[in-house]
């Protein structure tokens, strides 16, 4: 018989994971069973200051008291009713939605994967009903390095071979320029394109943010050459770089948003495609839908995250607190930092290879109470929770400098 998870040891459980999981990920070797705020516990009552949130799905920290209250309320009364009926907490999250991101439309789904493959088939049937681009010709502008999810679609767009090799054959319709390039992005807009796709800031990348002025550039190009601007806010959006979105720091709208991760604060999976009435009016029934998309515990909870972000609190805490992470990283140059991005509560360090891979640093860091992820070669990412308090992030940079040391 089994044991019950809560008397095994952590060596015991990833050893469990070992034949029975597919070998899609390779974590730490923490297995957390409790979580409260900006810190989380393992099985053996360890406490480790939590500086990833989730790839920012959990940007309002672990179980925090709103959502948990929204999602325990939403339990007691109705959880699923699929799209093939209406129900009471739908209307409310899209409206607030639109209202919060500048935008007329919401389509609900769940996952960010299911986001930008979403807006992918919109863009499309825009291009076909909209600009009139001639049927199964609609192309789509990406930009190299970027990362929008692991679908067969998606990854035929990625410019990462890991991603990529064995999963083949793939998708047409999609052009690679570099990223922060408007001229090589002009060049490869013509009259079959039906969106330009962008990261406002590349996350898996690792936290590359563009010149000023370049998503301005974007959306003036778009305009221009009559395509769309999609915006992959999934990483980056709800507050996670001091603004509501990522964009908002050049005061672009973009024709359609991709939302997720800390749409669904760390409880269920809650993401959006979220556009213009002009855009998002193409589909018609039938055309693209979700079981689960826009459930009701999702619109609950969604909503009440929508609340968290309508105060600006989380906005103006990441913009104050990232001035604390960039002096704090600011100080570790030539400490073992070579370089590093940040913007808000968000940062990309790469760290002098011959302190160590970014894993190894990663691992150190655990072994200091801190929870960070490598992303390439000797870069780590931060991205604490907006609700980190002056002295736990002052904190994980000094278990930084150490673990450099």
């Amino acid at each position: 018989m089994t044991a019950p998870a809560q008397t095994r040891s952590s060596a015991d459980l990833i050893r469990a994971e070992e034949p029975v999981l597919a070998h899609n990920y390779h974590p730490l070797p923490v297995v957390v069973s409790r979580a409260e705020g900006t810190w989380v516990e393992d099985v053996e009552g360890r406490r480790y200051l939590d500086m990833l949130a989730g790839y920012s799905a959990l940007n309002f920290g672990h179980r925090h008291p709103a959502l948990i209250e929204a999602a325990h309320a939403q339990l007691d009364r109705l959880t699923l009713t699929s799209r093939a009926f209406h129900n009471d907490r739908l209307a409310e999250f899209a409206e607030r939605l639109a209202a919060l991101t500048g935008q007329d439309m919401v389509l609900p789904m769940n996952t960010g994967a299911e986001a930008v493959e979403s807006g992918i088939k919109v863009a499309r049937k825009w291009a076909y009903d909209v600009k009139g681009v001639p049927a199964d010709q609609a192309t789509i502008v990406v930009a190299a390095d970027n990362f929008h999810g692991r679908t067969t679609t998606i990854v035929s767009f990625s410019t990462d071979e890991t991603a990529r090799q064995g999963f083949g054959p793939f998708t047409p319709g999609f052009r690679v320029v570099p990223y922060n390039d408007l001229p090589a992005l002009e060049a490869a807009i013509d009259e079959t394109t039906a969106a330009v796709l962008l990261e406002p800031i590349q996350g898996e990348a690792g936290v590359l943010i563009p010149d000023q002025g370049y998503l301005a550039g974007v959306r003036e190009l778009t305009t221009r050459k009559g395509c769309l601007f999609v915006a992959d806010e999934i990483q980056s959006g709800l507050g996670r770089t001091g603004r509501t979105l990522a964009v908002d720091h050049e005061s672009v709208v973009p024709d359609v948003l991709l939302l997720g991760k800390a749409l669904g604060g760390g409880i269920v999976p809650v993401s959006a495609v979220v556009g213009s009435r002009e855009v998002l009016g193409v589909l018609r029934p039938g055309e693209h839908g979700s079981t689960f998309g826009g459930n009701p515990l999702a619109a609950a909870v969604g909503t009440a995250v929508v609340e968290l972000l309508e105060t600006g609190e989380f906005q103006r805490r990441a913009t104050e607190l990232g001035v604390v992470l960039r002096g704090g990283l600011s100080a570790l140059l030539g400490k073992g930092v070579v370089g590093f991005r940040a913007r808000g509560l968000w940062a990309g360090v790469d760290v002098d290879p011959a302190v160590g891979t970014g894993r190894e640093i990663s691992q150190r860091l655990m072994r200091e109470g801190v929870l960070v992820k490598d992303t390439h070669g000797s870069t780590i990412r931060l991205a604490p929770p907006l609700t980190i308090t002056p002295e736990e992030l002052t904190g994980a940079l000094g278990a930084l400098e150490k673990v450099l040391g």
